[in-house]
């Protein structure tokens, strides 16, 4: 007797437990939600910070930009726990925007990649990711980690040279710390430290107020004042699609990677609905705009163990209680804290896996080739986009030419009922790239006059194939030799019927 296993219908596949209600009505439950949140807020606020100087803008812009999307996401994005606000992509991206154009052309851009990021989530641009290989997203990791460490570059140019020593104690704190506890997390153990050493000693050296004016109220509505012509929009444009196609990126990535992590399914398509939603509103109230943060999420998922929307949206909100209660003291923060911890995040976020001399030498070459061309196309354009975009189109033309070698013909000469036959047996997947050169494989003026091609192990792809096939058959009836071709499955020999005979075959 066979056992029935029932599948999970499509609302229990995306039931997510423990849900918020259970979490409210669990006092323990209740409380990890609650001690996670706080934990990530006191993560997120040097990190929002120096993502605001790396944008080019205000402190205030990144605070207020993490407040609203991790409260907005909470609501509406498709991964339960997941943490949005100001992140590094994003803020590369459109960091041009603030430093030739000025602040309210930076907001219409974060508006407008909101936008393009709905629309391409109505259009199942979600569902794409599947088609994003492994040496691609290593690749984006890899340059998105080299371009946050060259980002901190100018804060170690012309300063005062205190900051060097203050920059190394910082990084031993942060690499030390988390071994021997990680109840508090390094990175505000960091500052405090560098922050209270600066005070008493009374060294002068740049800090965080020195970067622009931190928030004394809530965020209030932006407007941007620009012009809403074709001129506008070819400014904003081409840096909205990329931080559209950025955040949707790393946001979907980071999905997958926590789905993995807590062996549940989430709504990508909600998900890239609601990263569009959260950056509109973001823009709305003066912020930078952002995406789905690994490190936060990680600290909320993995280190705290939070699982419900209850841990993102006080992330949110108390990170805004701590900026406004605590402004002054934010204000005196060394850059040099920053500066370390960021230095930090792209350690942390590069995959040193992928560079090993072990995992380089079993790596076949193609995928190798792919993770550096995604790498130094970003790296060079400082546009992520253009480094995905270029390690997929370089990824399916190595996969194409690898395929395309796997196609064996293997002839023999046969007799059948005492008539000699030459019998072909193709073997491989057929489509453009494998079958360009298929009609070289026969020997037309060597067979007999009956032909036979065997395609039970094979299939047909693409009319590429189709037309190669018809160029095989036209060849061998020019001299007088008849040609059966059999073993195609039911989907391939229907469609090689639809198109045979329709193709132009170039004889």
């Amino acid at each position: 007797m066979t056992a029935v296993i029932p599948t999970k219908d499509s609302a229990s596949r995306y039931r997510i437990e423990p849900t918020v209600l259970q979490a409210l009505r669990s006092p323990r439950l209740l409380t990890r939600e609650v001690l996670a949140g706080l934990v990530v807020a006191l993560a997120l606020i040097p990190e929002a910070i120096a993502f605001s100087i790396i944008a080019g803008v205000d402190p205030r812009v990144g605070l207020f930009s993490s407040f609203v999307m991790a409260v907005a996401i909470a609501f509406l994005g498709g991964r339960p726990a997941m943490i949005t606000a100001a992140t590094g992509a994003i803020a590369l991206v459109i960091a041009p925007v603030a430093r030739e154009y000025g602040m309210d052309y930076f907001i219409a851009t974060v508006l407008l990649g909101g936008l393009i990021q709905i629309v391409l989530a109505l259009l199942g641009v979600a569902k794409l990711m599947r088609f994003i290989p492994r040496s691609v997203m290593v690749g984006f990791v890899n340059a998105l980690a080299i371009l946050i460490f060259t980002a901190q570059l100018p804060q170690l140019f012309d300063v005062p040279w205190l900051v060097y020593p203050l920059v190394a104690v910082g990084l031993a704190i942060l690499f030390l710390m988390p071994r021997i506890t990680k109840v508090v997390p390094a990175p505000l153990v960091t500052i405090v430290l560098l922050t209270a050493a600066v005070v008493v000693f009374g060294w002068s050296v740049p800090n965080v107020g020195d970067q622009g004016e931190l928030p004394q109220s809530l965020p209030e509505l932006f407007i941007p004042e620009v012009p809403l012509t074709l001129e506008t929009l070819g400014i904003i444009g081409p840096f909205a699609l990329a931080m559209a196609v950025v955040g949707l990126l790393e946001s979907l990535m980071t999905a997958k990677l926590v789905d993995d992590i807590t062996d549940t399914h989430s709504r990508k398509t909600r998900e890239a609905w609601g990263q569009g939603v959260a950056n509109v509103l973001s823009g709305a109230f003066g912020g930078m705009g952002g995406c789905a943060m690994i490190g936060q999420t990680m600290i909320n998922v993995k280190a705290s163990g939070a699982r419900t929307r209850i841990s993102t949206f006080l992330a949110g909100v108390f990170l805004l209680v701590l900026v406004l209660a605590l402004g002054d003291v934010v204000a005196i923060i060394p850059m040099a804290a920053l500066v370390a911890v960021m230095i930090l995040v792209s350690v942390a976020t590069f995959d040193w896996h992928s560079i090993r001399p072990s995992t380089l030498r079993r790596m076949p070459k193609s995928e190798t080739a792919v993770m550096l061309i995604t790498v130094i196309a970003t790296v060079w354009t400082h546009n992520l986009a253009i480094g995905v975009i270029l390690g997929v189109l370089a990824a399916m033309v190595m996969f194409a030419r690898r395929v395309a070698h796997f196609v064996t013909v293997t002839r023999t000469v046969v007799d059948e009922e005492g008539i000699a036959a030459a019998r072909y047996e193709v073997v491989g997947e057929l489509f453009f790239a494998s079958s360009n050169d298929l009609t070289t494989q026969f020997a037309y003026a060597e067979d007999p006059d009956r032909v036979v091609v065997d395609m039970t192990r094979s299939h047909i792809w693409d009319a590429s194939t189709v037309a190669a096939l018809d160029a095989v058959v036209t060849k061998y009836e020019r001299i007088g030799k008849s040609v059966t071709i059999h073993g195609l499955n039911d989907t391939a020999a229907a469609f090689r019927q639809r198109l045979t005979g329709n193709l132009e075959t170039g004889h």
